[in-house]
């Protein structure tokens, strides 16, 4: 018996060298608490999204064409809603700005009017225009995070710069190669 053992566990060894390699190759994906949070942002940011998209395809009057009273919007949800229409409006208008390098994403999530790079390509109205279009973006993006945070059991009012934070670099991964992203130590770059 004894040597049916030894030679089954010889047995069994040659044939484990014999394989040269791993057995088994596992790719292992890690989701670390940052990842969820930048899930969970994201979820938000969408589903505003989506509200706005909803409520502009509400009808306001009955099968009998007589007036259907909407449902009130809580006022949080309201701004944010607004705040992503202004957002959809202005899209065309703030990737002009980054094409011309006149924004860039800031690492407090923010968009951040680049004066010096803009300033000496632009005549003083354009520049005039993409502050006021990129204090507007920036105005939008602070209502939309509070709503964030406000709706998020994850986050606490003075979480603020911590959710900036993870939505800078959420901005960073979506800018485009070519347009300038602040990284965390506050370095400008251009995104290659």
């Amino acid at each position: 018996m004894k040597t049916k053992k030894s030679f089954f566990s010889l047995f069994l060894m040659l044939m484990l060298s014999a394989c040269g390699g791993p057995l088994v190759a596992v790719d292992v994906t890690v989701v670390d608490q940052k990842t969820a949070l930048e899930n969970q942002i994201l979820g938000s940011y969408e589903e505003i999204g989506n509200d706005m998209a909803l409520l502009a395809s509400v009808r306001s009057v009955d099968e009998t064409g007589a007036l259907k009273t909407v449902a009130e919007i809580p006022k949080g949800k309201k701004a944010a809603i607004r705040a992503r229409q202004r957002q959809e409006f202005n899209n065309d208008d703030i990737q002009a700005f980054k094409k011309e390098s006149c924004a860039g994403e800031g690492a407090d999530g923010l968009l951040a009017f680049l004066a010096i790079q803009c300033t000496k390509k632009k005549d003083e109205r354009f520049v005039e225009f993409a502050q006021a279009i990129i204090k507007e973006e920036n105005k939008s993006r602070l209502v939309i995070l509070k709503r964030i945070i406000d709706t998020n059991e994850n986050f606490a009012k003075d979480d603020m710069p911590k959710v900036q934070k993870i939505f800078a670099g959420l901005n960073r991964d979506k800018a485009l190669p070519g347009e300038w992203i602040e990284a965390e130590n506050g370095e400008w770059q251009i995104k290659k």
